[in-house]
């Protein structure tokens, strides 16, 4: 008990703060998202990645981490479809449905809770992180890898009756974070360091930025939804998310043979909730906004429960 509480206390709520800050700044002002979500898309979030991906020492076996991440997204796409079809939803909720269980905020909530989790006790020694780089390297690979197959994946899947493929690949060739990766590791051969340098340095202020933009403009996205929380098909949402994912998760992590940081980090990111830009997506499109509104705020506000045990759960199954 006290070390779930513990997680809870430097982990969890430190997240919910911020997002309750934003929360309660969305409902004082009326606050326009649009520009908070291309801060965090297009600046935040890119630094934060080439940053990390340029210092990181990355394992060679982190190619099964991708698979790792490609097969949760596949299996939890079959898993939704399934519910789809058993709860008769037509195609425009069966997309808003499969969007909100595939796709999970492994930027805005899972990136912060994995250096929460990871920068504290028991993961500290004599004032050092040694784990965080290593799950901090596992879970950008999964942000990575959620943003580009939500901003391509889940655009097609909630704009299929009008989205072409040339649209398609605008979209993806527009994305920011899927040029940090390839730009980072070239930049990682190059001759010479750039750290240091007053690009280096803009970077590091951005990166810096990321957590609390982020959980900021969580808050203030929720603010803007009523909260409802008896609609049936919102909580099967929630539920195949918050309990689905990390048993799914769990499953192939065993497939894959990992263990300890990497095992942890991967469940972790796992059970965080349903992804800010699923819901966003759906209002661009008009697919079930309301439904995806209330599984990304149901989701996240349930998570402060589900996700501690999960970090509890790893750290017991997953020892290092």
């Amino acid at each position: 008990m006290s070390t779930f509480l513990f997680i809870l206390n430097n982990n969890l709520i430190p997240v919910v703060i911020l997002i309750t800050m934003g929360f309660l700044l969305g409902r004082r002002f009326k606050l326009d998202m649009t520009p908070l979500i291309k801060l965090n898309f297009f600046i935040f979030v890119p630094a934060y990645i080439f940053v990390n991906l340029y210092t990181a020492e990355i394992p060679s076996d982190m190619w099964k981490v991708v698979l790792f991440g490609i097969l949760m997204i596949t299996v939890n796409f079959c898993a939704g479809s399934v519910i789809s079809r058993i709860r008769r939803f037509d195609s425009t909720m069966k997309s808003a449905f499969t969007n909100s269980v595939m796709f999970y905020n492994s930027g805005n909530f899972g990136l912060p809770v994995v250096i929460l989790v990871f920068s504290n006790p028991p993961f500290v020694t004599d004032g050092a992180t040694p784990y965080l780089e290593l799950a901090v390297t596992a879970q950008i690979i999964i942000m990575v890898l959620q943003n580009v197959l939500t901003n391509s994946l889940g655009l097609f899947n909630a704009g299929k009756a009008s989205l072409h493929f040339k649209e398609l690949v605008k979209n993806i060739l527009g994305i920011p974070i899927i040029y940090m990766l390839p730009l980072a590791l070239i930049m990682r051969l190059m001759p010479f360091d750039i750290e240091g340098t007053p690009v280096w340095i803009s970077f590091t202020y951005a990166k810096n930025g990321l957590i609390a933009v982020a959980l900021l403009t969580l808050g203030i996205q929720i603010s803007k939804t009523k909260i409802i929380f008896h609609n049936t098909d919102v909580l099967f949402s929630v539920a195949m998310r918050l309990l689905g994912g990390p048993v799914i998760a769990f499953a192939l992590i065993r497939l894959f043979g990992f263990d300890g940081i990497v095992a942890q980090a991967l469940m972790i990111s796992s059970s965080v909730p349903t992804a800010v830009n699923s819901a966003l997506i759906a209002i661009e499109y008009k697919n079930r906004p309301d439904f995806a509104s209330h599984a990304v705020m149901v989701s996240t506000l349930l998570s402060v429960f589900t996700v501690s045990a999960v970090i509890y759960a790893a750290r017991m199954l997953f020892p290092v």
